[in-house]
């Protein structure tokens, strides 16, 4: 009865029946799907979404600022001396790297500590990942910098010398007092406020499931990628050129063509600079990761090197003599804030739902990996609002997009981080540097900040050392980040994210179009039915083929399918009913000329003698096709089409199709689609297990391929 468990209506079947109707299959009684309008949906969900209680309120709360769950429960005799090292460790390692990637998003070196600092503390008061950093990610400042010069471009500033915009120009909209820095301020700002927006639009509608179509794979080729992108913009830092940035398709082949046309342009200073730099960085770094096991934190080389080579510049003139490009003026301070520019936002929506699912998607995948390995659960939706705060807030204070760093991360971990408590402290290191210290940047060379960045690139370049271990495990997933990466570096960094979105679907979907079709075999005298291409020892039962197609049958892959199983069973029904009338032709042909030489011919009772039996294929024996329908998940309207198909074709052949193992969404699916009935009145075609199937077979009449059309 419906509504309640289900239970076997008959019992085991007979293992030979003398006749073919002694054989009872197992069945399963059907619960009855109670179907609901979607009147009564939409007022249930409203019900449920919309209801109001203290505890509802509370639970509301609770959930969007998470750090009044875990903080009355902070142990600080425990977590705070942690905190308080990791935040500390992770400050001193933001200051050169947060003035560094200010120059990848075009902007002045202040605007990247404000972003650092806002994204602290705004994350401690939402985010639920205990370990993660967030604040200044190079892809991001790489993606927000083309937005910023294409911007500034259209709106006459030509050049990064060009304080004003040409007259006239169609994209200005903020007057004549802009100068470029404002300008391209207020576009970061712009696109961080609509990333923003977006990521909590996502939270919003809890779409916070789309981190799952972001493979590894693909969101590490993207990376790398986008690095090797990164590393070609700093190149004329580090030899001190003065080049604009290349935009649209192949920019990276673009800038270095520039870079060779404008090689003897080399300030001389900047690159004796450059290489003393990355001498003394790269090997310190080796040794900071050779050594993290056994140091209590990182030694901050990178603020060693910004303070020496900040004395050096200073003392030694390099501005005046030289002509360096040093930081300038870093204000201290806060400036009031401003609201984003309304008038931009259609020009850089696109570009900024591009940013926000990729700080997204990197975000909740460092939360989950760490939140898996310290064993505490982060909600994805969560960290989608928060990050969406952590955009939309900070962009009145004219920051740019941010998200979690694993660099900075991973230093977070080591050092003993425990909650996010700290973040607070990484935040009152950035407000010291911003109230006293940031000034005393002011000779800090630029080719200093290319080389912090440059450095700091070495983990997603070491990537193509793994190509061929990333070969050997899945070739799959290594062509979908050669793809991805090289579209990314070669052709545009937005333009990579989504063609490797688009080939890993194609890629799956090739999957379902190469699927293994099997021919299944028996173990012995179990119930267990395996490949017999794969083990040894199987048995097959003649006149009866197990078959096994490892997919969904849908609309791509429903010809391959049948094709599949014409070439597994080696009968072909199309063929040979081709077959069969052109024999039949030939034969009414004899038996006419035979029987006009007689003078006796009766075409008629051959032709009635035909259509009572049904003659197999010399040699081919088979009377009953099982198909296993355990790994075909789903079928369509094409795929049901397709199994009536077959059934019908093999019917005329002499031949029954049994399915075996269906999942309830296949049993609904050929239910709906007409090749079941309802009510249970089709238990002769599908079975519960395949030994069922077979066993139910082996008691058909039809054991020598002569069958009588009228049993089929």
């Amino acid at each position: 009865m419906a509504g309640e468990e289900s239970e076997a209506l008959a019992e085991s079947p007979a293992e030979s029946p003398a006749v073919p109707g002694a054989y009872v299959p197992f069945v399963l009684e059907e619960r009855e799907k109670r179907r609901e309008g979607w009147k009564e949906l939409a007022r249930r969900e409203a019900g449920k979404r919309c209801a109001c209680s203290a505890d509802r309120a509370k639970a509301l709360v609770l959930g969007f600022f998470p750090i009044l769950s875990w903080l009355p429960g902070y142990r600080p005799r425990d977590w705070l001396v942690g905190d308080m090292m990791s935040g500390l460790i992770v400050g001193i390692l933001l200051v050169p790297q947060s003035i560094a990637y200010s120059l990848l998003a075009g902007q002045d070196p202040v605007y990247g500590l404000y972003t650092s600092f806002f994204s602290s503390i705004i994350y401690t008061l939402l985010g639920t990942s205990r370990h993660i950093s967030v604040g200044i990610f190079g892809v991001l400042c790489l993606l927000v910098g083309q937005v910023v010069d294409r911007e500034l471009m259209l709106a006459g500033y030509l050049g990064e010398t060009n304080q004003t915009a040409l007259a006239g120009a169609g994209n200005l909209t903020v007057g004549p007092i802009c100068d470029r820095s404002c300008y391209a301020i207020m576009v970061g700002a712009t696109v961080t406020f609509t990333a923003g927006v977006y990521q909590v639009l996502m939270g919003l509608l809890q779409v916070g499931f789309v981190s799952v179509y972001l493979s590894d794979s693909l969101l590490s080729g993207f990376a790398t990628g986008a690095s090797l992108t990164i590393l070609t913009s700093q190149v004329k830092y580090l030899l001190g050129l003065k080049l604009p940035r290349a935009h649209g398709l192949g920019s990276l082949v673009q800038t270095w063509v520039s870079l060779f046309r404008n090689i003897g342009q080399t300030n001389v200073c900047d690159l004796v600079t450059s290489l003393v730099c990355l001498l003394v960085l790269v090997p310190s770094k080796e040794l900071n990761d050779r050594f993290k096991a056994r140091l209590k934190a990182p030694v901050p080389f990178e603020l060693f090197v910004v303070i020496g080579a900040t004395l050096a510049s200073h003392y030694g003139r390099f501005q005046e003599r030289f002509g360096s490009d040093v930081s300038g003026t870093i204000p201290t301070g806060f400036l009031p804030p401003q609201l984003p520019s309304w008038s931009l936002i259609p020009n850089v929506a696109l570009d900024a739902l591009s940013i926000a699912i990729v700080g997204f998607a990197i975000t909740v995948s460092l939360s989950e990996m760490f939140a898996k390995k310290h064993g505490y659960l982060v909600d994805a939706n969560q960290e989608m609002y928060a990050i969406g705060f952590c955009n939309i807030l900070p962009s009145f204070f004219r920051c740019f997009t941010t998200s979690a760093a694993l660099t900075k991360t991973l230093v977070k971990e080591s050092t003993g981080c425990q909650t996010q408590v700290s973040g607070l402290v990484t935040a009152l290191v950035l407000l010291l540097v911003l109230l006293v210290i940031a000034p005393l940047f002011y000779s800090l060379q630029k080719c200093v900040l290319a080389v912090i960045i440059v450095v700091n690139l070495r983990g997603a370049l070491r990537k193509f050392a793994d190509i061929p271990r990333m070969w050997r495990e899945n070739h799959v997933d290594a062509t979908i980040w050669l793809v991805t990466m090289g579209t990314s570096a070669l052709v545009n960094t937005e333009l990579g994210l989504l063609v490797g979105v688009l080939f890993s679907a194609f890629c799956v979907l090739g999957r379902t179009q190469r699927a293994p079709a099997l021919q299944l075999g028996q173990a012995g005298h179990l119930d267990l039915y395996e490949d017999t291409a794969a083990y040894k020892g199987l048995k097959t039962l003649p006149g009866i083929l197990v078959f096994r197609y490892e997919a969904p049958v849908y609309y791509a892959n429903q010809t391959l399918f049948k094709k599949a199983l014409y070439r597994c069973a080696g009968l072909d029904p199309v063929q040979e009913k081709a077959r069969r009338r052109k024999q039949e032709k030939q034969k009414r042909k004899r038996e006419a000329d035979a029987n006009a030489e007689a003078g006796n011919a009766d075409a008629q009772g051959g032709d009635a003698e035909v259509s009572t039996k049904i003659f197999l294929p010399q040699g081919a024996g088979l009377h009953t096709l099982v198909i296993d329908c355990g790994p075909v998940l789903f079928l369509d309207t094409a795929g049901v089409g397709a199994m009536k198909e077959l059934q019908k074709d093999y019917r005329e052949m002499g031949v029954r199709m049994l399915l075996a193992r269906c999942n309830t969404s296949v049993l609904d699916s050929l239910h709906r689609g007409g090749y079941l009935e309802r009510g249970g009145g089709d238990a002769e075609k599908v079975f519960f297990t395949i030994d069922d199937a077979v066993s139910y077979a082996r008691s058909l009449p039809c054991q020598n391929g002569d069958c009588d059309a009228s049993l089929l």
